[in-house]
């Protein structure tokens, strides 16, 4: 059995990891499979919706910690620090594929989202959570500090001192408490959370999938760039949609006063 399934119904790519025994733990399997799926999904102009959730009762519980344990009880020193070295990057190309998708990314979360569970949904373009799931960074419980992009992320999504409390501390948070804090877009009942996903990607995946991916580009760059860079690159975003067919299908809608139907072109 995969440590990750993957999959593509009607315009939209489900990721599921697939450790319900584990609490869906980050295995080096998991990471291999989820890296190569997002790669597929990437440049698979039918998929124009993403999800990643977890099997079972739980999103993620982080990284595979008895894995690391195994590792440390037969190895020390300098071979210890160059081996997490390269476990750790190996793990970016998964961030930089989620932060490169041309389409939008959605984390369904019930259940612990823990270590890089937290990561992993704060690297989503939108969070949706059931009311009882719980969130802890947790970290600092097992000696080590944050990895999977969260340092990135969670500065920006929730400011810098709630994201050292979140650090230091390693306590767990409810998902309204997260909702609160910025993190969350839609907090739902337990017994909704596939019918309120459902409805959300399908929304998002009856969009204008295109504009989605320029959209994502802008609002992202715009936490780096100057503000004369970002309005160029609106400039040349807005152009780059504007020469595509959903502009016209859009603009034509406006004028006939009816719904646009986006094809994602």
């Amino acid at each position: 059995m995969a440590d990750l399934e993957l999959d593509i119904s009607d315009s939209i790519a489900t990721l599921t990891m697939n450790r319900p025994e584990a609490r869906n733990a980050l295995s080096m399997d998991m990471r291999a499979e989820l890296d190569e799926a997002l790669y597929e999904i990437e440049f698979d102009d039918a998929v124009r919706c993403v999800v990643l959730t977890g099997a079972g009762e739980h999103f993620m519980a982080g990284g595979d910690v008895k894995n690391m344990n195994d590792y440390l009880s037969t190895h020390d020193g300098p071979e210890t620090k160059k081996y997490f070295l390269h476990r750790i990057h190996a793990l970016h190309t998964i961030m930089y594929s989620m932060r490169r998708m041309p389409k939008p990314i959605i984390a369904k979360v019930r259940g612990a989202a823990a270590g890089a569970g937290v990561s992993i949904a704060a690297a989503c373009d939108l969070v949706i959570s059931s009311e009882s799931a719980f969130y802890t960074l947790a970290y600092c419980h097992i000696g080590t500090s944050p990895d999977g992009s969260s340092s990135f992320h969670l500065p920006r999504a929730i400011g810098i001192k709630r994201t050292m409390e979140l650090t230091l501390l390693g306590d767990r948070y409810t998902a309204q408490q997260m909702a609160d804090m910025g993190l969350i877009n839609f907090v739902v009942p337990d017994d909704q959370l596939d019918a309120e996903c459902d409805k959300l990607t399908r929304r998002l995946a009856n969009g204008p999938t295109f504009v989605y991916g320029q959209a994502k580009k802008l609002m992202y760059r715009s936490l780096e760039n100057e503000f004369e860079s970002q309005l160029q690159m609106e400039a040349e975003c807005f152009a780059e949609c504007a020469a595509r067919q959903d502009f016209r299908e859009g603009t034509a809608a406006f004028a006939e006063k009816r719904k646009a139907k986006f094809t994602g072109q």
